[in-house]
């Protein structure tokens, strides 16, 4: 996974550099950046590949020498969550929201953090931040459209529990319930 253009123009536009000579420096940057897109493939690959202890040590290497490089803390915090460490995930996703909010992808990774726990209400208003900041989005939106249908499942469930069940509200759950497990 190369650095995206878009991640270094807000990095750059963060510099209160003119918008034009910020996006100028982001197409350089995304050009002439081959060994900084190696450590981001590199430490992605250890990830899918559960190499995570040495995904970790690369990952803390690089972020030594850049230690507000937003990517590879997204990515750091990927590790953490793959290593159990979710409070320390959290932390580095509720960061970066603040330090970065106009990146959709720690406000998503977030979202789906709180989802994991039960905190619907938290994972909602992430999903929509991270929407605002990118309306088109597909993964937030997918996310979105499933904790949607999570809430849906729980409500036809309640009704279905209920004394004056309605017939439809155990189809209904029954319909949703093979769609959350895709």
């Amino acid at each position: 996974m190369r650095t995206s253009p878009l991640l270094i123009f807000c990095l750059v536009r963060r510099l209160a550099l003119h918008p034009v000579l910020a996006l100028l420096l982001a197409l350089l940057g995304g050009l002439f950046s081959p060994a900084l897109a190696d450590v981001y493939d590199d430490v992605e690959r250890m990830i899918r590949n559960g190499q995570l202890e040495r995904a970790s040590q690369l990952s803390a290497e690089h972020l030594k020498k850049s230690p507000q490089d937003p990517q590879m803390r997204l990515l750091g915090s990927r590790i953490q969550d793959a290593l159990g460490k979710i409070s320390d995930a959290m932390g580095t996703l509720e960061s970066l929201t603040l330090e970065f909010p106009e990146l959709p992808e720690p406000h998503n990774n977030l979202a789906v953090l709180y989802a994991r726990q039960g905190r619907t209400q938290e994972a909602l208003e992430s999903l929509n931040k991270a929407l605002l900041a990118r309306p088109d989005y597909a993964v937030a939106l997918e996310n979105l459209g499933d904790l949607h249908l999570s809430l849906a499942l729980q409500a036809y469930q309640r009704a279905s529990r209920s004394p004056a069940t309605p017939t439809s509200a155990g189809r209904k759950a029954d319909a949703i319930t093979p769609l959350l497990k895709r």
